[in-house]
């Protein structure tokens, strides 16, 4: 049997009035363009923090202000341990081409991105729960866990607020009126 609610046809929110989705476009953004290829690749092209020469990238800034806070607030990030660079990789392989494809998604409203964005707020929401817990009681504790939790705490709330957006099968489109169809309920899954 054909669900008459999935054949029917949609057209996208759009981008204006799915003011909550903004939210999440600027920290896919802010993702993107400082945390993931420059903040977070510095721990891949420098594998040890106290003995290195600048890498090529990201730019000697960087890895400065990476360093400053680890020595000040985060021994794991110093540390780098085996499972550590490997959740960097994650972000370098998978979480960074996702926040391509989300903002195109988000700012487009495309549907298509729903499982992907769920599948990323999963794999997030893992990654710094295992980090945190290291950070909080681990080998690496971090000394002042209040500020590491705090800087860290936007990495797993917007990944909840990204499962919360995405629990609807069409997070960015509604259904339009077919003429000669009958009137049909809008379905406005814009936040």
């Amino acid at each position: 049997m054909i669900d008459m609610k999935d054949a029917s046809p949609r057209s996208p929110v759009p981008f204006s009035k799915r003011r909550g989705d903004w939210v999440l476009v600027a920290f896919f953004a802010v993702n993107l363009f400082f945390i993931t290829y420059f903040v977070d690749i510095e721990q891949l092209t420098v594998s040890n923090a106290f003995h290195f020469h600048y890498p090529l990238w990201p730019p000697p800034a960087i890895v400065d202000m990476v360093h400053a806070y680890g020595r000040r607030f985060d021994p794991l990030l110093m540390a780098r341990p085996a499972f550590w660079r490997m959740t960097i990789w994650i972000d370098v392989l998978w979480n960074g081409p996702f926040y391509v494809a989300a903002l195109y998604a988000f700012i487009r409203g495309r549907d298509w991105i729903r499982v992907p964005a769920l599948i990323w707020s999963g794999s997030m929401s893992a990654v710094v729960l295992i980090i945190l817990a290291e950070e909080h009681s681990g080998v690496h504790r971090a000394p002042d866990f209040l500020v590491v939790f705090l800087l860290n705490l936007p990495w797993l709330a917007l990944p909840l607020a990204t499962m919360a957006r995405m629990a609807h099968d069409n997070p960015f489109t509604r259904l339009v009126s077919v003429p000669g169809a009958g009137t049909q309920s809008v379905e406005a899954s814009a936040v």
